[in-house]
């Protein structure tokens, strides 16, 4: 017969028992926490950020960084006041009350997202509250330190840190590979940055203009050193007041920029030799191509006869168009192609537009895309064709990453012809429309325009304009290219009511460059000496 257990061996099964029950409980809080919850919670197990590089300037400062929060979720079936404590919750948190309310009453699952992304001090009044059933999930949350200075470069990220648009997006894979591991340079000079936002915004409220922006290239890298597009808006708050915008208008629309354009008929004209700058060209009061006429500016007052140089100088459509018909459409259109203004831009940046042409490339186009009208690009297109034209006429790729040496590739167009359009562009500055733009030492050279705006079933808007000024410095040995843009300036006393480029743009160029070209180690000299006679 066996020998009962005695006391002490059935204290040992019952602790051994106990201990069973208990590991078991704390496997399927386990199971709970791992599996179940986060099923509720939204249906992905693996909730884990994935951390982001931080994005700095070419100098090293930092652009955006991920910071440390926490997502919130609650258990309202033990909380004693429901409407209460989503008052409490969305006071603390910043949620809308009403989501909360509606959760709270109505959950289909024991767990409710509260908010996402918690600071430390937002956490701090939710603890403070002392609700039970609160639970905080590790999360990141990005921040931008400079705020509105380059929001439409950098773009932002959604709950999830992943890019949604800008650089964020564009270079989204390379952000998650080097995580926290180092950083990723950009092409951005912060210091050129907050001047070319400055002095456009100043000009963009001096000029009661509807949007503004600027783009600031080296023509040897292809390098984005500084890029503007107002309004714009503050990435850290995730949320648009006011006239705020989130599109960058330099990247994603496009726009008939006129006179500026006549750089590339220019360029063609003495590319293929159909023209030279001393000859003379009939203006008169109007060309006539079959049953249209096309007219000067009704604010221009130009000659019956102008020198090819002069043509560009005082920005003539009619000597344009005139020079633009001597290559004829298709010339034109090969021509255009090849400085990529065809076709849109594509790299970091994954904001980006096509550009507007004509199906039917005929003598009527071939005369005012002369002019520049009748084709619209993007500024960023616009600015990449004109650096290739006079870095020495070789193909140049835009970046927003910082490189090292000079990146041009192929030839675009002949060395001699990018020499000429140099000292022509100098012309402009010093004899032509451009003369506000000129900046003593820096030698700079440039174009203005001043183009129509489209409006509704195919007319221009009477009395809207879109002025723009695309300037090169030095420009005898260039190094950069800055594009200015103010969309539907008005004229001020100062001014003399006229809201054309020359008053508007071209002074705009010139602030911006007498301000960056110091801090870009461009040099100061004094101006060539020209003998008499010279055109050179």
């Amino acid at each position: 017969m066996a020998e009962a257990p005695g006391v002490f061996q059935r204290r040992i099964v019952i602790g051994a028992g106990l201990c069973v029950a208990a590991f078991a409980l704390v496997g399927i809080r386990l199971v709970d926490v791992t599996l179940m919850q986060a099923a509720l919670r939204g249906g992905s197990v693996d909730h884990a950020v994935v951390a982001r590089a931080d994005l700095t300037d070419r100098n090293g400062e930092l652009l955006a960084r991920d910071l440390p929060v926490q997502d919130l979720y609650a258990r309202p079936h033990v909380f004693w006041d429901k409407l209460q404590a989503a008052h409490d919750l969305a006071a603390a948190t910043g949620a809308d009350e009403r989501r909360l309310r509606a959760g709270f009453e109505n959950a289909k699952h024991p767990y409710v997202l509260v908010a996402r992304q918690l600071t430390p001090d937002a956490q701090a009044k939710v603890m403070h509250l002392g609700l039970p059933g609160l639970e905080f999930e590790p999360s990141a949350k990005r921040y931008y330190p400079d705020g509105r200075a380059a929001a439409q470069i950098l773009g932002v990220t959604d709950p999830d840190n992943k890019g949604i648009s800008g650089l964020e997006l564009g270079l989204q894979d390379r952000l998650q590979a080097q995580g926290d591991e180092g950083a990723v340079a950009t092409s951005i000079d912060m210091r050129v940055q907050y001047i070319l936002a400055h002095e456009t915004e100043a000009a963009r409220e001096m000029f009661t203009a509807h949007a503004a922006g600027g783009v600031v290239m080296d023509v040897n890298t292809g390098e984005i050193i500084a890029m503007v597009s107002l309004p714009d808006f503050d990435p850290n708050g995730r949320r648009l007041t006011g006239g705020d915008s989130t599109r960058n208008i330099m990247a994603q629309d496009v726009y008939e920029l006129g006179s500026v354009f006549k750089i590339f008929t220019f360029a063609l004209g003495l590319q293929d030799h159909t023209f030279n700058l001393d000859e003379m060209f009939k203006i008169g009061s109007g060309y006539k191509i079959g049953k249209s006429t096309i007219h000067e500016a009704a604010e221009d007052h130009m000659p019956d006869m102008l020198a090819g140089r002069d043509v560009l100088a005082r920005s003539s459509n009619i000597g344009s168009l005139q020079i633009a018909l001597r290559s004829g459409g298709v010339r034109q259109k090969q021509f255009l192609a090849e400085l990529g203004l065809l076709k849109p831009v594509h790299g970091e940046l994954p904001e980006t537009a096509r550009p507007l042409y004509p199906a039917n490339w005929g003598t009527i186009e071939t005369a005012t895309i002369g002019f520049g009208h009748g084709i619209s690009v993007s500024p960023l297109s616009y600015v990449t064709a004109a650096a290739e034209v006079v870095n020495g006429g070789r193909r140049i790729t835009p970046t927003f990453l910082k490189q090292d040496g000079d990146r041009r590739g192929e030839q675009v167009i002949n060395p001699q012809t990018s020499l000429q359009m140099r000292d022509l562009l100098r012309y402009v500055v010093t004899d032509g429309t451009g003369k506000k733009a000129d900046v003593v030492g820096y030698d700079v050279g440039g174009k203005t325009g001043s183009a129509q705006v489209p409006g509704p079933n195919g007319h221009y808007l009477a009395h809207a304009l879109r002025t723009s000024f695309c300037a090169v410095f030095p420009v005898h040995n260039p190094r950069y290219v800055l594009f200015v843009l103010l969309d539907q300036p008005h004229g001020t006393k100062a001014t003399g009511g006229l809201a054309l480029a020359g008053y508007t743009a071209a002074p705009l160029a010139g602030k911006v460059i007498s301000r960056i070209a110091p801090l870009l180690g461009v040099p100061n000299e004094p101006p060539p000496i020209r003998l008499a006679g010279s055109n050179s």
